[in-house]
């Protein structure tokens, strides 16, 4: 019997026989399910292109107005400010969410490791049953509940209690709350990683006489190095695009002190604090919003490449 997907007809002669495949109801379901995920794919392109597209445009428009070296290079941002007190340098704002960055980071990073090699290579099931499911529940609190967390109990009770002398806006309150949000991030992605190493390695390393601390930090660790750096570039992400807490916490003062006990502003915290009043649009305040905007996704996007190259660099293949 011959394939009923093809039909065969004779020509005039009978001595040629043409072939016509007929699409089966396989092939054409597994051709919608392929344009599906192409759609899908194209809108998530399509939506970058267009954010990108509307930034890109309002940002050219400031740059029309004010130069680009007083804005990237300026040491004073106060563009809502009337008259000469008016002035447009970033680099506060820059400093503002790195220093902020940091400050979560140096909090996050050491309890998230810790967290995920406990869990991973030291937790019994039960506890673990328990532990990661609270670790993302803290992941998903809203960010206004840290913030205010931060600036009701965390300044007055914990810090000014113990002598800081802080003010009810400052950047280590914002900061060490920030550090406790992004936990949850890099403590999940860098235990997913470490579970994923192969037990071999474990049971190799056990069979040569290694302890359990020694299998964790020197054979799991280094193993699963790929995914702990994108947990902490990932956690690097979510400090820096952080909105809301810093906005509740850390203050409004654009600054460049060091000082931990001051108020700074954030990159995020000034697009939400200054989009809530009344600016003229096609005002140069107005395109301000933009311009940082763009500046804070060019900052993301480093931070991403930054993540892929790492982890290309540090990847380990296992058969």
């Amino acid at each position: 019997m011959g394939d009923p997907a093809l039909i065969g007809s004779k020509g005039a002669q009978g001595a040629r026989t043409s072939l016509v495949r007929v699409p089966s109801a396989r092939s054409r379901f597994e051709g919608a399910i392929r344009g599906a995920l192409f759609a899908a794919a194209a809108v998530s392109v399509a939506t970058t292109v267009a954010i990108v597209g509307s930034l890109l445009a309002e940002t050219i428009d400031f740059f029309r107005d004010v130069g680009v070296a007083e804005y990237l290079f300026g040491t004073k941002w106060s563009p809502t400010f009337p008259g000469q007190q008016q002035s447009f340098g970033v680099l506060p704002l820059i400093w503002g969410t790195v220093y902020l960055t940091l400050i979560a980071l140096v909090v996050a990073i050491p309890l998230g490791l810790l967290s995920a090699i406990y869990l991973a290579e030291f937790a019994p099931q039960r506890v673990r049953k328990v532990v990661k499911p609270v670790l993302e529940i803290l992941a998903g609190v809203p960010t206004i509940v840290f913030g205010y967390f931060a600036l009701t109990f965390f300044t007055p009770e914990i810090l000014q209690a113990i002598g800081v002398e802080v003010g009810v806006f400052n950047a280590l309150s914002a900061g060490l709350i920030m550090g406790l949000l992004v936990l949850p991030t890099i403590a999940s992605v860098a235990e997913d990683a470490m579970t994923s190493v192969p037990v071999s390695l474990r049971e190799g390393a056990f069979g040569m006489g290694a302890s359990r601390l020694q299998v964790a930090l020197r054979v799991v660790f280094p193993a699963a190095l790929s995914g702990i750096v994108a947990a902490l570039i990932l956690g690097a992400s979510r400090a820096v695009g952080e909105t809301v807490l810093v906005l509740v916490a850390g203050g409004q003062d654009a600054s460049l002190s060091l000082d931990p006990r001051d108020s700074h502003q954030t990159m995020a915290a000034f697009i939400a604090s200054i989009s809530r009043g009344d600016l003229p649009t096609g005002s140069t305040e107005y395109k301000t919003l933009f311009t940082v905007g763009f500046t804070l996704l060019l900052i993301t996007l480093v931070l991403n490449l930054l993540s892929i190259r790492l982890v290309r660099r540090y990847r380990q293949v296992y058969e």
